[in-house]
């Protein structure tokens, strides 16, 4: 029972993992930025398909698409930014909000019109494919894979945010734009930087959940209620806090299946729901602060 209970602790927080690397673009957009950027996902899923288009028809391996998805999808979020998004930073919530539902639509009908409506997923590398054992508890190395990865890019951006001359003058520009322009802060490149950051790390999520949990169509709307739970409840303006909050909603999603499967899905809303009852500014709320 033991193992089993390891086991199933293990999928749960590397699924947790997967879900923080796929919504940490928007933990950067919404949390640091202030941008309702509810179009995320669509880069996650342009990602994805760009992978499988990658190996598929251009033969190329895993380890290529990774570094690919990333640029492209930051280069994507740089282009469209400063087209775009930048006139939309000083309106209200609202408009940004209809603003990134109109173009999550029109990414899913050009994913549809482009790729079709089936599922599709990709292979692993051999060097993560299989299992291995590790204290009498058998685990995936491509779940491993994406524990390890995930605390690398974690403790890289952190570092970034809170150690570098570039996270002072984020920080700066997000809370006093004014003022930091005045100190001679490029605050429109910052802020242009940093929304490609946020969606090159969107589009490395989303090929890293394709071998895991596939890829179609409504993915960019499939997982969008659960970035905004997990940015929400960990709190707007913290990157440890919805990374809490993933690795718990994983691991309640995993033993939630296993043991009611027919209650799985409303027992994780109904945990995020009395969270924010009590904690309604998110469990790690201010902390950039």
């Amino acid at each position: 029972m033991l193992a089993v209970w390891l086991g199933l602790l293990f999928d749960g927080l590397a699924y947790g993992m997967l879900l923080y690397l796929m919504s940490l673009g928007l933990a950067v957009t919404l949390g640091l930025m202030g941008f309702v950027h509810l179009a995320h996902g669509a880069y996650a899923a342009l990602g994805g398909y760009l992978a499988v288009a990658l190996m598929r028809e251009g033969g190329w391996s895993f380890w290529a698409i990774l570094p690919t998805g990333f640029l492209a999808m930051a280069v994507l979020g740089a282009v469209l930014e400063r087209a775009v998004l930048w006139r939309l930073y000083a309106r209200p919530p609202l408009d940004q909000m209809l603003f990134c539902i109109g173009f999550l639509f029109l990414v899913i009908a050009g994913i549809t019109a482009v790729w079709g409506g089936g599922q599709h997923s990709l292979p692993v590398p051999a060097s993560l494919s299989g299992q291995i054992r590790l204290a009498g508890v058998e685990i995936g190395r491509y779940r491993l894979f994406l524990l390890l990865l995930g605390g690398s890019i974690i403790l890289l951006l952190n570092l970034g945010l809170t150690r570098t001359h570039w996270g002072a003058r984020l920080r700066a520009a997000v809370d006093l734009p004014e003022v930091a322009r005045g100190l001679g802060v490029p605050v429109n490149r910052l802020f242009a930087a940093t929304f490609a950051l946020g969606c090159g790390l969107a589009g490395l999520g989303g090929v890293l959940s394709v071998p895991l949990v596939g890829l179609d169509p409504a993915f960019p709307l499939k997982y969008l209620v659960l970035y905004l739970i997990i940015v929400s409840v960990g709190g707007l303006g913290s990157l440890g806090g919805p990374l809490v909050v993933a690795l718990g909603l994983g691991v309640l999603d995993i033993f939630g299946k296993y043991y009611l499967p027919e209650a799985g899905g409303f027992l994780i809303y109904a945990v995020m729901v009395a969270l924010l009852l009590r904690w309604p500014n998110g469990l790690f709320a201010g902390q950039r602060r």
